[in-house]
């Protein structure tokens, strides 16, 4: 996922935050995601481990109750967790990633 730094024309809403970013300040905009404070992209966000991209955390159902300082790193994106066989892929995902685990 890909976030570009604007200056806002209209007011917004931070998805990390949820606090206002008011017009012309700096913002990062994400297509089909929203916008965040420059500080708020400092957060942390797990990637998926099973296609690598962004595991959205701004916009998990889980958000309020992860500390993802402590949690597993090994979360899943929305768009693979509605794929059928999701956890044949997530497991496939953990042995390719971890080989040296030698995981059966």
């Amino acid at each position: 996922m890909s976030w570009i730094k604007i200056s806002m024309k209209f007011d917004g809403t931070c998805i990390v935050c949820k606090e206002k970013i008011k017009v012309n300040e700096i913002g990062l905009w994400s297509k089909g995601l929203g916008v965040k404070h420059e500080k708020c992209a400092e957060i942390d966000e797990l990637d998926c481990i099973i296609c690598g991209r962004s595991a959205g955390c701004p916009t998990c159902e889980f958000q309020e109750d992860c500390d993802r300082s402590t949690v597993s790193q090994l979360c899943i994106c929305k768009k693979c967790e509605q794929k059928g066989g999701t956890f044949d892929l997530y497991q496939k995902s953990v042995k390719k990633k971890f080989s040296l685990l030698n995981i059966p």
